[in-house]
Order: structure tokens, then C-alpha cells, then sequence
């Protein structure tokens, strides 16, 4: 890297960092295929918060490259023949394409209806169980990690299986000083492999541990992983209605789209020829 591009592209750090303007000095930075890029250019890519060496990095790495696209589209212009740089034909496409996927944007979003009952949401789930087959078991566990010689230990361990609402209060408020982290998962589905992330662990390995539903393993530091698991659903199995939820609302609005794209071509073409604006010819007249 040559000193004057590194020079600036140490100011381009600062500048990232807020420490200067440079309004009043915009400085060449490189020149490639005839074109010329001045560091306001190169500056307003660099986001702001970025450590010296990152924004430094980041401003080497957009110098080259867009040198390399204008040195490349240089060398295409003069190499390729007068055809293979007519791209009028690929560029309508792409305008017919993109303008098409547009429209058909504008139309389901005027016409899409989002609501999606309760009622509706346990019709698809009842006649559709196969889809919803657990790919990993599923569980509703609380998970406590306690650092090695806590004095709480045994007590906030005791309130882990606890079913008192005051008891699980008192175990949270005792977690936030005795205990590194304490998370209830008891109200909702929680796929293990989640929980097996706070284990470090394979989800199977996790699985060979458990031992009348509870999960404890001390790592290397001393610090013990606790998990109570309250239910559990085996991978295989159909998943409960109440895990599937969003998952089906999405399935339904998904296919309410689908149907709605189907039918728009139909409809453009009836509505085209009732206007006189779309016309078939027998082809033996």
C-alpha cells in the first residue's frame, strides 16, 4: 500500500470516527479507467463507531473494488464485439420482469387478507399433522446457571422445582445476585437444541443426562447447569397446537398469496379481453 493511500486511509478512519471535516479538503484518492474517486466518496461508506484498524480495512476494501469494477468494465467495452455488448434485449427483460413482480406486489398487498382466527389456525393444524412432526424433542423446562461456591446454591435449586408462583418469584429475585443467569421457560415450547446451547452440548448428549426430569452438569469452571423440565415431547412426535401457532398463521398467509398470484393472471387476461385489449386469432382464418 502506498503512503498516500495509507495516509488517507488512516484520515478516512478518523473521519469515520467523527474526529474531522472534510468539507474543506477532499482530497484525490485514486484514479482508475480514467474515472477519480475522492475520499467524501470512500468516507460516507465507512460507518461511524468503527474501530481505526476495521475502518481502515473496510475503506482498503472499497478502494480496490470499485477499481476493479471500473477497470473490468473498461477492458469488457474494448474486448467484446459491438453484439455482445448489446444488452437492450437482457436489460427489457429485466424491466419487464422487475415491473411485473412489482405490480404483482401492489396487487396482493391491496387484496391480501392477513387476519388469521384461532379457529382457522386449529382447522389447518388438524388436517395438515403431518407437517408439523418435531425434527428435535421439545421441552418446557427452568434453566439455572449458579458459579461455583454460591452460597444460595441449595436454595435456589430447591425453588427451581418449585410450582409456587411466590416460591419461583423469590427464585428469580435471588438469581439476580447469586446465580449468573436464571431463565423460565416453563410457560412456553423451547426446542432443545436451545437449551442445549447453555450446556455447550450436542442436544443428544444433553438428552442422555436427564435423570427424573432434571438436567445437572458442572462444567470445567465449576459452574453448574441446572435445567427442571416440566414437559417434554420426543422428537417424531406431532408438536402441540400451541408450538405450531405462528408457524401456521404464516402457512395460511403464505397460501393466501399463492392463490392470489394464481388468480391475477387469469383476471388480466379477462378483464384485457372484455376492454377489446387482448385478442386470439384462429391461426387456419
Amino acid at each position: 500500500m502506498g503512503k498516500s493511500l495509507h495516509a488517507f486511509l488512516c484520515c478516512a478512519a478518523v473521519l469515520a470516527l467523527g474526529g474531522c471535516s472534510f468539507l474543506h479538503d477532499d482530497k484525490l484518492v485514486a484514479v482508475a479507467a480514467g474515472k477519480k474517486l475522492y475520499k467524501s466518496q470512500v468516507v460516507k461508506y465507512i460507518p461511524h463507531g468503527l474501530p481505526e484498524e476495521d475502518s481502515l480495512k473496510l475503506a482498503g476494501e472499497y478502494i480496490h473494488s470499485w477499481a476493479a469494477e471500473l477497470i473490468m468494465n473498461e477492458m469488457a467495452d474494448k474486448q467484446l464485439s459491438k453484439q455482445e455488448k448489446d444488452v437492450t434485449a437482457e436489460l427489457e427483460d429485466y424491466r419487464s420482469s422487475l415491473l411485473k413482480y412489482r405490480y404483482e406486489q401492489h396487487y396482493i398487498a391491496d387484496r391480501l387478507d392477513t387476519v388469521v382466527t384461532p379457529a382457522q389456525i386449529k382447522k389447518h393444524y388438524e388436517e395438515n399433522p403431518q407437517l408439523y412432526s418435531l425434527e428435535v424433542p421439545i421441552l418446557k423446562a427452568r434453566y439455572l446457571r449458579i458459579p461455583a461456591q454460591s452460597p444460595m446454591r441449595d436454595d435456589m435449586v430447591k425453588l427451581l422445582t418449585s410450582g409456587d408462583s411466590d416460591k419461583l418469584v423469590l427464585l428469580d429475585s435471588l438469581s439476580r445476585t447469586f446465580a449468573d443467569k436464571y431463565v423460565n421457560y416453563g410457560d412456553k415450547w423451547l426446542d432443545i437444541v436451545t437449551l442445549a446451547r447453555e450446556y455447550g452440548m450436542d442436544y443428544g448428549e444433553l438428552i442422555g443426562t436427564m435423570k427424573d426430569s432434571r438436567i445437572d452438569i458442572t462444567d470445567s469452571q465449576g459452574t453448574e447447569h441446572i435445567a427442571f423440565v416440566m414437559d417434554y415431547i420426543p422428537g417424531g412426535k406431532t408438536a402441540p397446537l400451541e408450538y405450531c401457532t405462528g408457524k401456521i398463521r404464516d402457512v395460511i398467509v403464505s397460501q393466501r398469496k399463492y392463490a392470489l398470484s394464481s388468480t391475477l393472471e387469469r383476471e388480466l387476461l379477462d378483464d384485457a379481453r372484455k376492454k377489446g385489449n387482448f385478442t386470439i386469432y384462429d391461426a387456419e382464418e
